[in-house]
């Protein structure tokens, strides 16, 4: 299967690591002192479930140098650079192409249904805690990683299933979904709740769940979002507040979610798609949502000069 990887970051690298490991053709589109150290040592993983370095990596950061022969292209952006991407990519784009996001959150999913239509796209995430470690160099940590993905009108399709027996040669579990937006928005839930307040803090989720007040602002985010759940036609079970809490409780105690990582490093982060969603979400449909309110606007001048804008 001939893949292109959009995004060499901690998703992407390692997703597209592991395809290029059992044999398929996987290309990458990555920047800066990134792309420079693939290029010139090749692609190195570092994982739990075993290393592995890619030493001849076909790499580029421009999108026009690429033939549109792919079959799967493999967003590993950040949310908020999801409308860009889609964009670049659609000159890649034929009828048979599959384009499998894998970015947090949900408002994503409407920007590349918006450029590229609805027949490529699929839903798609993952379970992974990965990073860049440094330039040529992705870390895979916490455990093993899991890819969810289905179609968007939630039937088992023949392309997905054959993507699934091309992932199935690659060191990680891949599963088809065909409830696939109420499970990104499971996803989302988690990865709200735990992102922006963790850049608040500045703490581990493990810290964070152990006093009692912080935890009680994590119900609360979960209690605000599942509300606008409701509101947009989600199906997801009654109980889901306490799964959730008890999912957050059994993370590793000093994990950190990549975007409260971009806040405390000054980037660009996912907190417009994230905690900011769920406030324009709230006054879309009259629903309030103070906690979500409260961390976004704290975070949100910071955001901005991250972001250069004034």
């Amino acid at each position: 299967m001939k893949i292109l990887v959009y995004g060499t970051g901690g998703v992407g690298g390692y997703f597209g690591t592991r395809m290029a490991q059992c044999g398929h053709q996987v290309t990458f589109i990555a920047r800066g002192e990134h792309l420079k150290a693939i290029r010139n040592k090749g692609l190195q993983l570092k994982s739990i479930d075993g290393d592995y370095h890619l030493n001849e990596v076909c790499a580029t950061d421009n999108p026009k140098e690429l033939k549109p022969d792919f079959d799967v292209i493999i967003l590993g952006v950040k949310s908020w650079q999801v409308r860009e991407a889609g964009k670049l990519i659609k000159p890649l784009v034929q009828p048979n192409t599959t384009i499998l996001p894998l970015q947090n959150g949900v408002a994503h999913i409407d920007d590349l249904t918006e450029i590229l239509g609805t027949n490529n796209v699929l839903g798609g995430f993952c379970r992974l805690y990965a990073k860049i470690e440094a330039p040529g160099i992705i870390n895979h940590f916490g455990f093993p990683p899991e890819l969810i993905f289905g179609e968007l009108n939630h039937t088992d399709s023949e392309r997905v299933q054959k993507i699934k027996q091309a992932f199935e040669k690659a060191l990680f579990k891949s599963t088809v979904s065909t409830s696939i937006k109420s499970d990104l928005w499971k996803k989302f839930i988690f990865i709200n709740t735990v992102s922006g307040l963790g850049g608040y803090t500045g703490y581990s989720i493990g810290k964070m769940y152990e006093l009692k007040d912080t935890r009680k602002m994590f119900a609360g985010i979960i209690k605000e979002m599942l509300a606008i759940a409701k509101a947009r036609n989600i199906d997801l079970p009654n109980d889901f507040d306490k799964t959730m809490m008890t999912f957050i409780s059994n993370q590793p105690y000093d994990s950190t979610a990549s975007t409260q990582r971009d806040i405390l490093e000054g980037r660009p982060s996912e907190l417009e798609n994230f905690n900011g969603y769920i406030v324009k979400q709230g006054e879309k449909f009259g629903i309030e949502t103070p906690v979500n309110a409260f961390i976004y606007n704290s975070l949100l001048p910071q955001e901005l000069v991250a972001r250069g804008i004034k």
